[in-house]
């Protein structure tokens, strides 16, 4: 799921990065005739951990001018589309940025929620718990497992660039516990909010009754990614922000 920047020639509103998440954000402002830069950078999982350095370590360069605030993504493909996007907006590095930031970073929570990841954690009878889903451990083990997101969403802080992160879409696969993926999210909501995010979250009007998102608003044939129709609402919701 590639989403390659906008080819308009007006200005771009926004900056787009993010995993296959972001890909119908961009199909909805393209559909709409918003202008933007950007798109999906790599899979969910890539941007869990680590998988950024600062310009000021000792594997990465300063090539641009950013005086040791730009960053480089670990994954030559991410860092290819990365500088693309940045050239179409004349932008040397994130400390540069001239338009917020849209991402979606972090939000991967059906690979965070895979079952396997919390075996150890479940009674004899398979289960999880209740009392661990709301323990201070559970917070920390996401947090852990979410850091490289973190850590960007802290960059940007540092940076004071405008942000805005898009929950996913509520799907939860079959290798995923339900559970474990709506309490992960709201741990890296949280988070990500903690850090001067704004959030976009489109749960009351994509969900059902269960809490799972409605089939208008899914990709058919798909067991995670939303759908056209998603897409539109984050970027109506985007519009409301004067994005």
């Amino acid at each position: 799921m590639t989403t390659p920047c906008s080819t308009t020639t007006a200005p771009a509103r926004f900056l787009l990065l993010g995993d296959s998440h972001a890909a119908c954000v961009g199909r909805a402002a393209r559909a709409a005739g918003l202008p933007f830069a950007g798109g999906p950078v790599g899979s969910g999982r890539d941007f869990l951990g680590p998988f950024f350095d600062t310009d000021n370590t000792n594997n990465t360069d300063d090539t641009n001018g950013t005086n040791g605030t730009g960053i480089r993504f670990r994954a030559p493909e991410a860092q290819r589309l990365y500088r693309e996007f940045l050239d179409a907006l004349g932008a040397g590095g994130l400390a540069g940025l001239p338009v917020p930031l849209v991402c979606t970073f972090g939000f991967s929570v059906h690979t965070v929620a895979t079952r396997q990841n919390w075996d150890v954690h479940r009674d004899r009878r398979g289960d999880l718990p209740e009392p661990f889903l709301r323990s201070a451990l559970f917070p920390a083990l996401v947090r852990a497992m979410v850091r490289g997101a973190l850590a960007f969403y802290d960059h940007t802080a540092a940076l004071g660039l405008r942000v805005v992160a898009v929950m996913p879409p509520q799907r939860v696969p079959g290798m995923s516990d339900a559970r474990v993926f709506h309490a992960a999210q709201d741990v890296v909501r949280d988070e990500v909010a903690a850090r001067g995010v704004e959030i976009v979250d489109l749960r009351p009007r994509v969900t059902d009754r269960s809490g799972e998102q409605r089939p208008a608003f899914c990709l058919p044939d798909d067991t995670i990614h939303g759908n056209l129709a998603f897409g539109r609402l984050v970027v109506a919701e985007l519009l409301d922000r004067g994005l």
